[in-house]
């Protein structure tokens, strides 16, 4: 990952204003600590923090086309750099970067050539011949990207909410599979899968094509010239993941480079879920296993600092952020600079345990669109924000478009949670790497049940952060939160407290619009809520909320365990 910084048309083009770019711009610092670097044309300024990936010698942005008329700062990865270089053969390409395809597909086709890239991206484009300018964020977002408005007409871009917060009146999160167009005048989307419309599919599940498309994915997923491993909960996808890798790596260029044997890493509290599952599947698939430990108050420690960095008040992206924040710091002193990670699966098959409540496979279906339309706001941000925090870049093979296109195309009657056929939660996805004769993982890994990353590091970790939380916010104080925060009111004395951190840091009503709100139960969508009557009075984001459905579930008193009561403490 890197942080791009990108300001357009200031009234003001001194040397003050691009001291304040500059300084803005290091705001992003800690998401690429190996190269800083601006480009200044009239009243236009680019600016760029570069995390060295590929061509770690002479990618520096921002980049250009031949003459530097056009000029690109890009955050992410584009897997498919090396066909379209071929494509585009009468070219002059200046550096290795897979990016620098960016600045030339615009000379040849000018703005309708975003569908063209296969990646994780965020950039900012500035043509000097018409002082126009285009931004483009990934289909799914996994890259995040923010835009904002200065009071002097000028229009800001930024990886992160803190580059731009304290100088834009306005701002918010960039749509995913958008593109902004100064000739064009706004926002329009580039991105139009079939599955957009939310239309029943009705393709029959082949579970081959499954198979090898993920395998793809992960595969192209493996362009580096830095080391890299895979982050490993020991749940399903995390684990197909590592055993995709494992069988790949050798025949890589990477491991020319690095060596053969895969790292993985996963956190916990000692003797956590996650512990005990990824340890197993590390010695089935002979990695080089890494297992990171932290503590309930080790986690509360860091909530404050977890917080300005993924910049969101959501209870179960901070409750997951925590551990994944402290893990990649532990990642980052081992000289690891890039990472696999299983985010997306659980939103595309349906894998969260109130799916096993889905009534139907239209409202199963739905949901799943829901989901991934949503991912920008929850894990994607979760997984990009954490790592960046240290310098470490996350790829998540999942939300590659080709699998997320097979995968939704599935009828939705395949991916229904059976029991009384034998199909739990992401059956589909289990069935597709069910090899008998080559297998990828262990039976039991392969149909573990579904544990929620902020539940698989430790029970105790949650149960921690509400007791936490209920020595910091009173009663009375909750009895008021309504009164003080009347838009997405904090229902939870946990809520309540990340609230108050998050404002601390982003106290601007346009930084509170950009976290998403409503009721929830185990990470669905408030639709989802009115699939089971009882759930309305457990809205908690934890798999264990599930109840009668996690083999953890929490039990009468849990549920109430954030219910304010009369009076004060």
């Amino acid at each position: 990952m890197c942080g791009i910084l990108a300001v357009l048309g200031c009234v003001d083009n001194s040397q003050t204003k691009r001291a304040r770019i500059i300084e803005l711009s290091r705001r992003l610092r800690h998401r690429g600590p190996d190269w800083s670097g601006i480009h200044c044309y009239e009243d236009c300024y680019l600016a760029h923090q570069r995390l060295a990936i590929v061509d770690p010698t002479s990618g520096d942005q921002p980049l250009y086309n031949e003459d530097k008329t056009v000029i690109v700062t890009v955050n992410g990865e584009i897997y498919n750099h090396k066909q379209l270089r071929q494509k585009l053969s009468s070219h002059q390409f200046r550096t290795g970067s897979d990016c620098e395809v960016i600045a030339h597909l615009y000379e040849e086709h000018g703005e309708e050539f975003v569908n063209m890239l296969d990646g994780m991206f965020a950039f900012i484009l500035l043509d000097t011949r018409d002082k126009s300018f285009i931004a483009a964020r990934d289909a799914i977002g996994i890259t995040p990207l923010y835009l904002g408005w200065g009071h002097d007409g000028s229009t800001w871009f930024a990886s992160e909410m803190k580059a731009l917060s304290d100088d834009c009146e306005r701002f918010i999160s960039f749509p995913p599979g958008h593109i902004y167009s100064s000739k064009q005048g706004g926002l329009r989307r580039w991105y139009n899968p079939p599955w957009f419309s939310e239309d029943i599919p009705s393709t029959p599940y082949d579970p081959t094509l499954l198979r090898e498309t993920f395998e793809r994915a992960v595969v192209k997923r493996m362009m580096t010239d830095v080391p890299f491993g895979v982050l490993l909960s020991g749940g399903l996808d995390s684990s197909l993941v590592a055993a995709v890798v494992n069988r790949y790596l050798a025949e890589s260029e990477s491991a020319r480079q690095w060596g053969s044997q895969l790292h993985t890493f996963c956190i916990g509290l000692k003797g956590s879920p996650d512990l005990k599952a990824a340890k197993e599947v590390a010695d089935y698939l002979g990695t080089r296993h890494h297992e990171l430990y932290f503590t309930v108050q080790e986690g509360i420690d860091a909530l404050e600092e977890v917080i300005y960095h993924i910049e969101t008040y959501d209870v179960t992206t901070i409750r997951a952020s925590t551990a994944m924040f402290l893990m990649s710091r532990k990642i980052k002193a081992l000289g690891v600079k890039m990472v696999l990670s299983g985010e997306g699966s659980d939103e595309i098959f349906g894998g969260y345990l109130y799916f096993h409540k889905a009534p139907n496979k239209k409202e199963f279906h739905e949901e799943t669109c829901r989901k991934i339309k949503a991912l920008h706001l929850y894990d994607c941000l979760r997984a990009n924000k954490s790592t960046a925090a240290w310098g470490v870049e996350a790829r998540v093979p999942f939300l590659d478009k080709e699998f997320i296109n097979v995968a939704m195309s599935i009828d939705p009657e395949w991916k229904m949670i059976r029991p009384d056929l034998g199909r739990i939660e992401k059956w589909v996805l289990r069935n597709a790497f069910d090899d008998d004769k080559n297998p990828y993982l262990p039976k039991h890994i392969l149909y573990r049940q579904k544990e929620q990353f902020s539940d698989g590091v430790g029970y105790s970790w949650i149960d921690g952060l509400k007791d936490h939380a209920n020595k910091q916010v009173t009663d009375a104080t909750m009895m008021a939160a309504n009164f003080i925060y009347p838009e997405n009111t904090p229902t939870t004395k946990e809520g309540y407290l990340y609230r108050t951190i998050f404002e601390k840091f982003f106290p601007k009503n346009a930084a509170k619009a950009t976290v998403p709100g409503g009721p929830s139960v185990a990470c669905s969508t408030a639709k989802a809520v009115e699939w089971d009557a009882a759930w309305s009075k457990n809205l908690d984001p934890s798999g264990r909320a599930a109840l009668g459905i996690h083999d953890a579930a929490y039990d009468a008193v849990d549920t109430k365990i954030d219910e304010p009561k009369n009076g004060t403490l």
